[in-house]
């Protein structure tokens, strides 16, 4: 009997708790089936990240790490201090078993992100912030943790770009001066089903 595919149920998420159900139910089986469709962006975002952050003993937050797909991608380019948090406890249990991070935490979507300024020096946040995921105003907790001179990496995927209010909130970092914008990259995301994402990297003023 085939495994049952999560992937088509993502993008209509309406709240925190349906996400953090479907991806506990998904965690088995969620590195074999978006691997099998290609996924992309997880070493795109790393590469983009290994080009502006020279220093690979530089402590990363990895968002939304989930299986720790992200974070065994920023391992591949050589860096060695990786943090995570996801809102999916069994997400998180796949990710222990990569043996890639320095610590783990489960995430509430309610409370404040457990970083402040200087604690990173950059936070990645790989198809995180996204429709059927985490809301736009998750971007302002982000960037808020980041001290000056530090990086957010992170992505939008076709779907992001069909609700206006998520690259607006980009736009609002850039014109309010908050934020320089590194890096925009549009490239493959899922190409299985032909999906693709645009990968972002903004310096904090």
């Amino acid at each position: 009997m085939a495994a049952k595919e999560f992937l088509k149920d993502v993008y209509a998420l309406k709240s925190a708790a349906e996400t953090r159900a479907l991806y506990d139910d998904w965690s088995a089986t969620y590195d074999q089936e978006v691997g099998a469709k290609g996924y992309a962006t997880p070493a795109r975002v790393a590469k983009a990240l290994a080009v502006l952050l020279p220093d690979r003993a530089a402590p990363i937050l990895d968002f939304g790490c989930g299986t720790g797909m992200s974070g065994a991608a920023l391992q591949a380019q050589g860096f060695s201090v990786i943090d995570g948090c996801d809102l999916s406890a069994e997400m998180l249990a796949q990710a222990r078993e990569k043996h890639t991070y320095r610590k783990l935490w489960q995430a509430d979507a309610n409370a404040p992100l457990a970083a402040r300024p200087g604690d990173y020096a950059a936070i990645t946040a790989v198809g995180v912030v996204s429709v059927g995921a985490a809301p736009p105003e998750t971007l302002d907790q982000l960037v808020g943790a980041l001290a000056p001179g530090a990086l957010l990496a992170f992505s939008f995927n076709d779907h992001t770009f069909d609700d206006p209010r998520f690259l607006a909130r980009v736009t609002h970092y850039l014109d309010t001066g908050t934020c320089t914008q590194l890096l925009r990259e549009d490239g493959e995301h899922l190409p299985g089903i032909g999906l693709r994402s645009t990968v972002f990297v903004l310096q904090r003023r």
